[in-house]
């Protein structure tokens, strides 16, 4: 029997030595780089988590599993938001798809519709009109689709967005920034379970710092 319960407390605090190695102290520079000049967040007084992503990344694809029951759960203060990376061609064109069903207000009953019709069934999505098309099938109205694409207002979201990117610094998706002052991604997190680890870290950083 004693044996029994040492195994067990064995068992136990190896679970726990697990848990407590994923909750070590992340550093700067090694989980996450503190960027030079922070960028102003969305919503003064909240704690601000960006995603930067793009609807043609197989791993911001796979990572979506994951950080979505995370968005989830996440507390009054903090404010969650997805921007689109664009550096040309189909990641312009998939990044004003984005906004524009942002501004439009349905982006979150199509966003998975629009990741697996790229990543599962192959379509390009990079007209405007084969876009219209699919969503037509989603519930979204083609015309006013169309109409807000090609907006005043959305092209202004689209050189915010640009600009975002590039004072972030980022290079590659899926990254993520806390409070426009720490950038880090799946390569310096250790993968997609590291990302969030991270992101709870910083974030519980900045609550302590308020």
């Amino acid at each position: 029997m004693r044996n029994l319960i040492l195994s067990a407390a064995l068992v136990a605090a190896s679970a726990f030595g697990m848990t407590v190695q994923a909750a070590d102290p992340v550093i700067a520079g090694k989980e996450y780089i503190e960027l030079s000049n922070p960028v102003p967040v969305a919503k003064p007084g909240k704690i601000e988590v960006v995603e930067l992503f793009w609807y043609g990344c197989p791993h911001c694809y796979s990572f979506e599993p994951v950080i979505n029951p995370w968005v989830d759960k996440l507390p009054e203060d903090v404010n969650f938001k997805r921007i689109p990376a664009m550096f040309g061609g189909p990641w312009d064109a998939h990044g004003q798809m984005f906004l524009t069903l942002e501004a439009m207000g349905v982006e979150h009953k199509v966003h998975a519709a629009v990741f697996e019709a790229i990543q599962v069934q192959h379509k390009r999505l990079i007209k405007p009109d084969e876009m219209a098309e699919f969503l037509a099938t989603q519930g979204v109205d083609k015309d006013k689709f169309l109409a807000t694409f090609n907006s005043f207002a959305i092209k202004g979201q689209v050189k915010q967005a640009k600009e975002l990117a590039k004072k972030y610094g980022i290079t590659g998706v899926p990254s993520m920034v806390v409070n426009g002052k720490y950038r880090f991604d799946q390569g310096t997190a250790g993968g997609p379970e590291g990302v969030l680890n991270v992101a709870d870290q910083l974030i519980a950083k900045e609550r302590t710092a308020k």
